[in-house]
């Protein structure tokens, strides 16, 4: 009987990181027991800073465009129920989150969510527009189902 050979690549793999959801929540919990909510938003500034700096740089050269971009990739990618809404003249854009995959990733697997949760969005979101001419607002949160309303806009806008 002959032997069987399969190769894989990465890149035949649909790109699935929940499980990444569950470790950053359970690194939030940790933090915030033994540290406090100051660290917790020290770290998630940190690596949204550091890891997202190349959408940053976007963000400064070409608008809002890059990050809807962004966002409409991750959230098909993560089956997410969104409306992602810019405005008219691109100075503003609405992530209307229905239900958060990663939410209910860690839901279905029966760990405890972090209440310090909602800061995946608000501080990341805020690391995000460090250092552009936008900002980034936490509009709403449903912190048993992570439905959310996340804006960015004009800093001279509000």
């Amino acid at each position: 009987m002959g032997v069987l050979r399969m190769e894989r690549r990465a890149e035949d793999n649909v790109y699935l990181h929940k499980d990444f959801h569950k470790a950053l929540n359970q690194a939030l919990i940790y933090l915030e027991k033994n540290f406090g909510e100051q660290a917790v938003r020290d770290y998630l500034r940190t690596f949204a800073r550091d890891f997202y700096s190349p959408l940053r740089l976007a963000i400064q050269e070409q608008g809002l465009d890059p990050l809807q971009k962004h966002f409409e990739s991750i959230y098909a990618i993560e089956g997410g129920d969104v409306l992602i809404e810019p405005s008219d003249d691109g100075q503003q854009l609405d992530i209307k989150v229905r239900r958060c995959p990663a939410l209910a990733h860690i839901q279905a697997s029966g760990d405890v969510v972090s209440p310090l949760f909602h800061l995946t969005h608000e501080v990341v979101n805020e690391a995000i527009c460090d250092g552009t001419p936008y900002q980034a607002r936490l509009i709403d949160y449903d912190a048993s189902t992570g439905a959310c309303i996340q804006r960015f806009e004009r800093r001279d806008q509000r």
